[in-house]
């Protein structure tokens, strides 16, 4: 061999040996010594504000080389319009929206398929199909959050009311509260998607339960809002709970407010979900409080139960490794996990994780599970999209409430008939 080609057999032996494998698929994203930034777009509940710093915290001394970078938007407002935006400009890493989410954009082909990850196996199975879309796994739900009406138990108890199963025990348990110069109901109209959330419920147990398929029947029109008497008793629930709610500031008092009113002995009743727990519990961490579901026009009304915080991922990402890593921290951490819980005050979609703060609504909510009478509030979101279709729906609920006159019941039904286009999930 002559001179020159030994020194080139040398160069090559060098580069090899820094270089690492270049001829067996190269290095791993998670190889490097370099840090890798991860883009996660959180779109939080009012129960989820702070989770992402336990997450770091926790990600920091297990995997110093992995950072998060999180833009952080209110799930109702700001989750889709910026799902919209990263469309165009490329997703982030990690999404975190609530299982609803999946079949909106699992069906655009722009998420990954985690169907074969070892992780999927710390989630209870009803969490898997809530995560699923067309027989793969695109989300990973976390928690869960139950949605009824939550109740003062000793305010029942003083004034002899029992809990409600149809709607004339329900408007008999208005009555005796009215006479005792009690609010029924606590409610805060000043949030749109509170009152989105509370027309959901309704249409779940009035609607859905019995007709799943009504979303794909209204696009197809079929069907619509202005000649369903359906939509119209649905409507009309809304209305009897603002005919029974605060007098003076019914569009004003914010939901902190409004569930110390509850806390407080100013009303009974309030048609809410777990991300109220929060607020009870730090007024009062005694409060005792239960959950039974809004009772439908068929007496068999079921208590809801909302797949929330889930986990998904870009099918593009760069760094597939380091976000399988990332998950199967958050998943598999049961301390970490079981941290959040207490925090967010949720139920857990993972196994065998039992949250440790007070829940006085547990009872209750281990009624309902142990014979069957729960319901996934997927039947309707997965049917009629939030963004666009349910809070701007909300938003005529509200003129037709504070403005008879000028907008009328029929009105606010037309102008969901309006944006069939906007419908689908």
């Amino acid at each position: 061999m002559c001179k020159k080609g030994f020194l080139s057999v040398m160069v090559l032996l060098v580069l090899l040996l820094v270089q690492g494998p270049l001829f067996a698929g190269g290095q791993s994203d998670t190889d490097s010594s370099e840090q890798i930034t991860l883009r996660v777009l959180a779109g939080q509940s009012t129960t989820d504000a702070g989770m992402e710093k336990l997450i770091d915290d926790v990600l920091a001394e297990t995997y110093p080389d992995i950072k998060l970078e999180w833009d952080i938007v209110d799930w109702g407002k700001g989750f889709q319009p910026k799902m919209q935006v990263y469309m165009t400009s490329g997703l982030p890493d990690i999404m975190i929206g609530k299982a609803q989410d999946v079949a909106t954009w699992g069906s655009q082909n722009v998420l990954a398929d985690l169907s074969s990850k070892s992780y999927v196996d710390y989630i209870v199975p009803a969490a898997v199909d809530s995560g699923s879309y067309d027989g793969k796994v695109y989300g990973l739900v976390f928690n869960a959050l139950y949605q009824g009406v939550y109740y003062n138990k000793d305010m029942f108890r003083e004034y002899g009311v029992k809990v409600p199963s149809n709607q004339k025990e329900l408007m008999e348990a208005v009555e005796i509260f009215k006479s005792h110069g009690v609010i029924p109901f606590e409610t805060h109209f000043a949030d749109t998607w509170s009152i989105g959330n509370m027309t959901m419920q309704f249409a779940i147990n009035d609607l859905f339960k019995t007709t799943p398929d009504w979303g794909d029947q209204f696009r197809a029109s079929k069907v619509n809002y202005k000649d369903s008497p359906v939509w119209k008793t649905i409507y009309n629930y809304n209305k009897m709970l603002y005919e029974n709610t605060w007098t003076d500031e019914t569009l004003s008092v914010q939901q902190n407010l409004a569930d110390a009113r509850l806390v407080q002995g100013e009303a009974a009743m309030k048609v809410s979900g777990s991300w109220s727990i929060q607020n009870f519990l730090d007024v009062d961490p005694d409060f005792n409080f239960g959950i039974f579901p809004f009772p439908n026009q068929s007496g068999d009304a079921k208590l809801i139960y909302e797949p929330n915080i889930t986990f998904m991922v870009s099918g593009e990402t760069e760094y597939p490794e380091a976000v399988d890593k990332v998950l199967e921290l958050i998943l598999g951490n049961k301390e970490l996990a079981l941290t959040i819980y207490n925090q967010t005050k949720t139920a857990p979609m993972l196994k065998g994780i039992t949250p440790s703060f007070t829940n006085p609504s547990q009872e209750d909510i281990d009624k309902y599970v142990a014979s069957g009478d729960i319901i996934d509030a997927g039947i309707g979101n997965n049917q009629l999209v939030w963004g666009g279709f349910q809070d701007e729906n909300a938003l005529d609920i509200v003129e037709w409430l504070t403005n008879p006159g000028k907008t009328s019941l029929e009105d606010a039904l037309s102008a969901a008939d309006s944006r069939r286009a906007n419908s689908r999930p």
